[in-house]
Order: structure tokens, then sequence, then C-alpha cells
């Protein structure tokens, strides 16, 4: 069976992703791979997008995968990308982490406020509502279609704290001197910032999947080993930021791999349970029915590289 041409490629916004390395350089070509990207608002809207056969490929959180896995979407992850991706910032009056030395006493400064998340299933929504209900304190969540919008919210004062990514930190620090209050780290070890999900029809060609995760991989240690040449990469492919800002972001949470690592896997199969006591799922998914480990063990052959 004959391979699609061009595979179609459901990426985000954020900054620190492989796909912004495959983007602006010529790998994924001289693998023999011609991609179409698409630009998406946040993982359930590439869940979507999976749904409706837009996409064969998506860079995406692991919670909303499941949600879609749950509603009979024929999608499953390959591979791994980046853990702990979730930070909470607010403006400099509020205390951290590191001040107060209880994370139920941060998100206790904000009992009558308003955090904001991107949308609904995102696992940013996933990890701060899990947060929140653990500590049982009322404060609302406000969910935004696109970060963007998270980060105008926080800047007008509509918010008064925010949950996102790095990026998101980075462009508060920058736009109102906001800062992180709560690093990735703490709010959730090891959560599946991101990794690669496939329509399951694409294993029906499984010499592409190789050739993809290999530049996904070679992306991910150019990202590690040489960020200062990747960030130049990304800058200049977004015209939008400037070097630093990616390197800010890098910095932020410098956990990249394209390994399933025993971490990876753990941490997202304890997000199964919460969705369900969420509701955002309607049963308890097996390891089996989220990732698949044959395309990346071929691929990844030595320890993950996620702590080094």
């Amino acid at each position: 069976m004959l391979n699609p041409d061009p595979i179609n490629i459901g990426h985000l916004s954020t900054a620190y992703h492989t796909s912004f390395i495959l983007m602006g350089t010529d790998w994924l070509d001289k693998a023999g791979i011609h991609a179409n990207w698409k630009l998406f608002a946040s993982g359930p809207d590439i869940v979507k997008a999976f749904e409706s056969e837009e996409i064969d490929i998506g860079y995406i959180g692991l919670p909303p995968a499941i949600i879609g896995i749950d509603r009979g979407v024929q999608i499953i992850c390959i591979a791994g990308g980046h853990v702990e991706g979730t930070v909470l910032i607010a403006r400099r009056e509020y205390r951290t982490l590191d001040d107060l030395m209880d994370l139920n006493a941060v998100l206790l400064q904000f009992e009558g406020k308003v955090i904001g998340s991107p949308p609904r299933g995102s696992i940013h929504d996933v990890i701060i509502n899990n947060a929140l209900e653990e500590a049982k304190f009322k404060i609302k969540v406000r969910n935004f279609a696109w970060t963007d919008f998270v980060l105008e919210a926080l800047v007008d004062g509509e918010i008064d704290a925010a949950v996102g990514t790095p990026s998101l930190a980075v462009a508060a620090a920058r736009a109102c001197s906001a800062k992180i209050i709560v690093p990735p780290y703490r709010l959730w070890p090891n959560n599946p910032s991101y990794g690669i999900v496939i329509r399951k029809e694409l294993m029906q060609y499984p010499d592409v999947i190789p050739g993809f995760l290999n530049m996904h991989e070679q992306a991910s240690n150019f990202i590690r080993t040489k960020p200062e040449d990747a960030a130049g990469i990304v800058s200049k492919l977004t015209g939008i930021v400037d070097e630093d800002f990616i390197l800010d972001a890098y910095r932020v949470s410098p956990k990249y791999c394209a390994a399933l690592s025993s971490d990876f896997v753990g941490s997202t199969m304890s997000f199964v349970p919460v969705l369900h006591r969420l509701k955002y799922i309607s049963r308890n998914l097996s390891e089996s029915e989220i990732f698949e480990h044959g395309f990346i063990e071929k691929v990844h052959k030595e320890l993950p590289h996620y702590n080094l």
C-alpha cells in the first residue's frame, strides 16, 4: 500500500515542541517525508482534527488524547516529546511555593478568585482542576480557546493567575512582570506535556513512522544539546519571538526526549483515574489502549534523555 503523501501533521504554537525545528529545517524532506503542517489552538482541537481525519500525526498532551480515545477516536501515542510543561504563574505580589513550602498554601491565595487556563480537557486544565479539587478551595477556572487569550486576560487583570506552558510564563514575565509561583516539576511530576500521537490507520504504513520518529528524536536532542542553534531556527521561523525568548522557555522545563520512558508512561496512566473522577472520561483506559511502544523502541534504543 502506498504511503500517504503528504503526511498531515497537527501542531500547537508551543515553541519548544520539535515541530518548529522540523518545520524550520529540511530534515523531513531528506528523510523522504513530505509534511503538511496545520496549526491548532489546543490539544482538544487536535483531537477533533483526528476525529475528522484532517491529520495523520499530532503533537498533543496526553490527557486530551486519552479523552479522545475514550470517545472512540482511533488514535494512539507512539512516542514521547517533553515532560513537565505546566506551570502556575501570577503577578509579583503573590507568594511562591518556595516562600510558602506548600501547594495548598499557594492556591489558598486565590480563594474566591479566578485562574485562567487553556481549554477544558487540555493537560493544563486537568492538572489545575485536580489540584483545586484535592484542596477543596473555591477557586474558579476560566478556560480560553487560545493561550494568547490567557496572557491577555492576565495582563488586563481579568484573571488573578494562569496555568499554562513555559512559553506562557516567559511571555507573561515580559508583558506584566508575572512570575512562576509553582514550577512544572511540582504541579505534576513527569506529566506528559506532549507526545506524538497518530491515527491508527497510519500503522498500515510502517515505513513512514520510524522515519518521522528518527527526525523527532534528532530534533529533541538538538534542543537539549544545542539550544542556541535551536532557538535561532524557531525565532526565524516564527518571526514573532526573539532567540532569548525561546531559550528562556527551554530553560523553564528542559526535559526533552522521544522515548516512552517508564516515568512518562507511569505519569500518563496516573491521569486516567483523575480524568475519570473529574468526569472527562467514562471509564479507566488501559495502557495498551493509549500507547504503542513498538515503533519508538526500534528508534530510541538508548536510555531516556528526559532527566539528563
